[in-house]
C-alpha cells in the first residue's frame, strides 16, 4: 500500500526526483545532436522558465547567439516561498544568483525588455538598447498587481496581522512572523485567491492548511475561526480536487465564502471588503493572507503578443497554441512560463514540461522542420495539508489526474513521501532544471 512505503525506499526515490519523470516526445535522442545555425536568439526573462531555455538552446545548438534580457540578478525559487512563509526554511533558503545558472556561451544584457516590437523582429530595453532576433522566447513571468487591491501597502506586511507570502523572500518571512503570531493568540483567520490567473493556485490553500495546524499544534485551535474566501463556486480548478479540499475543510472546521473577490483593506481596522454576488461585503481579521491580482507585465500588455479576444485578453497573457507555446500571429516568438496565456501551466513543474516543448519547435524551425512534441498542460501541486503530510496533485488541459509515480504516490492521500517531496527533493530537481538537465 503507498501509505506503507517505507521511508528508505522513498528516499532512494526522491534522490531521482521529478527528474523520473516520463520524457516529454521529441525531447530525448533529438538532443543528443548538436544544430548548427548563425541564428540570434533573445529570451525575455531570466526566471525559471528563461534560465531553462537558455540552458536547453545552449545544449541543442552549435554557433547560434543566445541572448537572455533580464534586471534580475537574484534568483529566487518561488516554490520555496510558503515554506519560509510556513515557518519551514529560513528566508535564505530561497535565494541564489541568476548569473549560477547561465551558460557561459549566453550573453546577458542586465536590464529589463521595455518594448516588444513582434513585427519588428526587436525588442528594446529599458535602458534604450535595441536588440534585434531571429526567434524570441518571452518568459518574463507576471506582475504582482498589488495597486488593485485598494489599501494594501506592501511594506507593512508582517505588522498587524498582515501577511502576503508572494511579495518576495522578505515579505514571506514576514508573514511567517505574523502567522506565527496568530498561532499563539488565536481570533479570525483570512485567506484568500484572486479572481485573475495566478501562479500556483493551490498555495493560498496550503497556507490555510498551514495555519490550522500550527493553530492544533499549539492549542489554540479552540480560540479561532478560519475563513477561506473562494473567487468563484470552487475551491479549485479540477473538479475532483476542488471537492477534496471541500471535504478536508469541512473537516478541519475552515468555512469557505465562495464568489468572494477582494478589492479592498483597511489596514489600521483590519477589515478586508469582497465584492460578492449581492453587493460588497466586510470581513474583518486578526490575521490575513493578501494574494494579488496577477497580470502580465506591462511592457507585454501594451505590446501585440497578448491574446486580443477571449478569457485571457484583459490581463495581456501572451496568445499561444496551448500545445506548441508558439504564437500564432508571429511564428518565431514563444511564450512559456507564468506569462503564457494557456489553461494551465503557472508552476515550476508546468515549466520543466513546456520548456522542452517550446524549443524543440524553435530548433525544428531553424532547421525548416517541424516538432511533434506536444504540451499536455501538464501541472503539479504538491499540496501540502498538515506538517508531515501533503497531497501530490498533477493533472493537465483536460483535469484528468496524471499521477508520474502509479502505485506508489496516490494523488488524493494525505501522504509523508509526498512531504518529503515538497520539502526535500523538488528544489534539487528545479535547479537541475534550470541548468536544462531535468
Amino acid at each position: 500500500m503507498t501509505t506503507h512505503l517505507d521511508r528508505r525506499r522513498f528516499l532512494k526515490l526522491g534522490a531521482a526526483g521529478l527528474a523520473a519523470l516520463p520524457a516529454l516526445p521529441g525531447t530525448g535522442a533529438k538532443a543528443a545532436t548538436k544544430v548548427s545555425t548563425s541564428a540570434h536568439i533573445v529570451i525575455a526573462g531570466a526566471g525559471a522558465a528563461g534560465l531553462a531555455a537558455a540552458s536547453r538552446l545552449a545544449e541543442r545548438l552549435e554557433g547560434a547567439r543566445i541572448t537572455i534580457i533580464d534586471a534580475r540578478k537574484e534568483h529566487y525559487y518561488q516554490p520555496g516561498f510558503t515554506l519560509v512563509a510556513g515557518g519551514l526554511k529560513p528566508e535564505g533558503y530561497v535565494t541564489s544568483a541568476t548569473r549560477d545558472y547561465l551558460p557561459a556561451s549566453v550573453r546577458w544584457i542586465e536590464e529589463r525588455v521595455a518594448e516588444f516590437d513582434p513585427e519588428g523582429n526587436k525588442v528594446v530595453t529599458e535602458g534604450g538598447q535595441s536588440v534585434g532576433y531571429d526567434a524570441l522566447i518571452v518568459a518574463t513571468g507576471l506582475q504582482l498587481d498589488y495597486g488593485a487591491v485598494a489599501g494594501m501597502e506592501v511594506d507593512r506586511i508582517g505588522r498587524d496581522g498582515l501577511g502576503s507570502v508572494y511579495a518576495g523572500p522578505g515579505a514571506a518571512a514576514a508573514t511567517w512572523q505574523a502567522m506565527s503570531r496568530f498561532a499563539d493568540q488565536g481570533g479570525r483567520g483570512l485567506f484568500l485567491r484572486p479572481n485573475t490567473e495566478m501562479k500556483c493556485a493551490g498555495a493560498p490553500l496550503k497556507y490555510a492548511f498551514i495555519t490550522d495546524d500550527y493553530l492544533r499544534r499549539r492549542g489554540n485551535r479552540s480560540k479561532a475561526e478560519l475563513v477561506y474566501a473562494a473567487n468563484n463556486k470552487a475551491l479549485f480548478s479540477v473538479p475532483i480536487v476542488s471537492e477534496k479540499v471541500r471535504m478536508l475543510f469541512r473537516d478541519r472546521a475552515i468555512q469557505t465564502r465562495y464568489d468572494h473577490v477582494m478589492t479592498a483593506i483597511d489596514l489600521g481596522a483590519k477589515v478586508a471588503t469582497f465584492s460578492t454576488p449581492t453587493g460588497p461585503t466586510e470581513i474583518g481579521y486578526d490575521f490575513i493572507n493578501v494574494v494579488p491580482p496577477m497580470r502580465a507585465p506591462e511592457a507585454v500588455r501594451a505590446s501585440p503578443l497578448p491574446w486580443q479576444g477571449g478569457a485571457w485578453a484583459a490581463d495581456g497573457w501572451i496568445e499561444a497554441d496551448k500545445a506548441t507555446l508558439r504564437h500564432p500571429r508571429f511564428p518565431n516568438v514563444f511564450a512559456v512560463g507564468d506569462v503564457a496565456g494557456v489553461p494551465k501551466g503557472k508552476t515550476a513543474a508546468s515549466v520543466k514540461w513546456q520548456v522542452p516543448v517550446a524549443v524543440d519547435h524553435l530548433v525544428a524551425q531553424l532547421q525548416g522542420k517541424t516538432s511533434d512534441s506536444v504540451y499536455t498542460g501538464y501541472t503539479s501541486c504538491p499540496l501540502i495539508t498538515r506538517l508531515g503530510r501533503a497531497m501530490l496533485v498533477e493533472f493537465d488541459y483536460d483535469n484528468n489526474l496524471t499521477p508520474s509515480f502509479p502505485g506508489v504516490i496516490a494523488p488524493l492521500e494525505e501522504l509523508w513521501i509526498t512531504w518529503v517531496m515538497k520539502t526535500i527533493a523538488l528544489k534539487p530537481t528545479y535547479l537541475a532544471m534550470l541548468r536544462g538537465h531535468a
